[in-house]
């Protein structure tokens, strides 16, 4: 009987990888960071190269425990791929070298790309097909940056000498040996390029952008068959039964089965994903549309909601204010003040995701008086979040009328302040998973189901019981006065 599910989670600043046993719980982990490249203000690139070595070595980790405990590799019984989502590669694909570094999602440089497709009027265009805004966050306006900036990428294209991949792809088709150019609906409903009403690609969207159609990647059931392993890789032929987008992904591991239900990942930025079933809403309170996982035949739908700066403000906070040494001594130091004497922040770093969708808002810090101090400002820096969270959460409320449980995960949601703080400012109960790595959790699942790991859904809940809930305390007045407070220093922050 093979022993284990190995999960390859591959984020914004670094690759981690888990192994989890039959009842879903992890055996062991391996994480390495990588660096983060900031060429200009507001841009953000990886090398490719960073991504896939530090992804590798998380691997050889995972086998050198398994090894340990007297295994070896084939003890796998499959590999889930997890992924930051819309982050953009064009790499040639005889030599697997890339063109240029990967353009991360929260990279802002095609802003003026996108207003002047606003101008002329394509929003319904691109909604419509898409389910998503027009915003730099995607990765089809980042590849038109890539065709227009580097000379040769797009004539090379066009002779089909290039291919482009999210995240995802470049790590299987590189696991794979170049064998398999692949990526699942999620991270395809993420581009801008794809049909989430067809599941194709947009002949419409192509010729608008000018990208052939020859260096997109074919596009396959998250749950499903990705190839397997390039014996020189890892040592073996493992299959790859799973790939999802992060948010995707989580979704899947806190078992958001039923219509409605709602996660929120509290990672560099904030996800949230309701699952809306076999129903493609069209949201009129800026979320998105996306496809939440496809699985048995069937793709399931979901409203998303983007907070651009979540946890990456509490890194804010340490490596750039220094006014914290870890992320954990946060919470004992927002308790040591009674509130957070009317002390704001906006963390619109990179502008202000869902509802606002204003590429160009900056983060701010109002309300100091003479008796502010450090306490004050971490304080606002976590309700920041559960702030941010409560925006989405309303939206969605405005959307549906099924709103169900809300779970969280992610590495923020440890912090115990910030949780009771999230549950107070929403007026509704957080449960929070014994296991807080949905993601991977996510991504072996959809990978251990394809294999018969797993049997079923049902099988997966079983093994998810354990958790957590935080129940709202506040009053209704102090919640309203607070929210009112925090609304105010939004639009101080908004240039729209």
């Amino acid at each position: 009987m093979k022993k284990y599910i190995l999960s390859l989670d591959q984020g914004t600043t670094s690759s981690r990888a888990v192994l989890f046993d039959k009842d879903g719980a992890k055996v062991f982990a391996a994480q390495y960071e990588f660096p983060q490249i900031f060429p200009k203000a507001g841009w953000v690139e990886h090398d490719p190269k960073d991504i896939l070595s530090s992804q590798l070595q998380a691997v050889k980790d995972c086998i050198a425990f398994i090894n340990s405990e007297g295994g070896d590799v084939t003890d796998i019984a499959a590999i889930g791929v997890t992924n930051q989502r819309e982050t953009t590669m064009i790499w040639d694909k005889k030599t697997g070298e890339p063109v240029y570094n990967a353009i991360v999602w929260q990279c802002r440089r095609t802003a003026e790309t996108c207003a002047r497709f606003e101008e002329q009027g394509l929003d319904k265009f691109f909604r419509s097909k898409t389910g998503l805004l027009i915003d730099p966050y995607f990765s089809a306006t980042k590849i038109k940056w890539i065709f227009d900036n580097v000379e040769g990428v797009r004539d090379r294209a066009q002779r089909g000498e290039l291919i482009f991949g999210t995240v995802d792809t470049w790590l299987i088709w590189n696991l794979t040996g170049g064998k398999v150019h692949a990526t699942d609906y999620t991270n395809a409903s993420r581009t801008m390029l794809f049909n989430i009403h067809t599941l194709n690609w947009d002949n419409e969207i192509m010729g608008l952008l000018g990208i052939p159609e020859c260096i997109l990647p074919d596009v396959r059931p998250s749950s499903g068959d990705f190839g397997v392993t390039d014996k020189d890789i890892i040592g073996a032929e493992i299959p790859i039964c799973g790939c999802a987008g992060d948010q995707q992904a989580a979704l899947f591991g806190q078992c958001c089965f039923l219509k409605g239900d709602v996660k929120n990942t509290y990672g560099t930025g904030g996800f949230l994903l309701m699952n809306t079933g076999d129903e493609c809403i069209e949201s009129s309170s800026g979320l998105l549309t996306t496809i939440a996982w496809g699985v048995d035949g069937k793709v399931t739908y979901a409203l998303e909601g983007s907070v651009f700066v979540s946890g990456a403000v509490i890194k804010w906070l340490r490596d750039e204010l220094c006014i914290i040494t870890t992320a954990e001594e946060t919470a004992a130091i927002a308790e040591s003040v009674p509130d957070n004497g009317g002390v704001y922040f906006v963390p619109a770093f990179v502008g202000l995701g869902t509802p606002y969708w204003d590429s160009d808002a900056r983060g701010l810090i109002c309300g100091l008086t003479r008796g502010s101090g450090r306490a004050h400002i971490v304080r606002a820096a976590l309700e920041a979040i559960a702030y941010q969270t409560a925006d989405v959460i309303k939206a969605m409320e405005n959307d549906t009328s099924s709103l169900g449980l809300i779970k969280v995960d992610g590495g923020a949601s440890q912090n115990d302040f910030l949780m009771q703080f999230q549950a107070d400012i929403l007026g509704r109960s957080i449960i929070r998973p014994r296991n807080v790595e949905s993601t991977a959790t996510g991504a072996a699942f959809l990978a251990g189901l394809h294999c018969g790991f797993w049997e079923s859904r049902e099988e997966l809940n079983r093994v998810s019981q354990k958790f957590r809930e935080f129940m709202p305390a506040m009053s209704d007045a102090e919640r309203s006065c607070l929210t009112n407070g925090w609304k105010k220093a939004v639009e101080r922050s908004l240039m729209k």
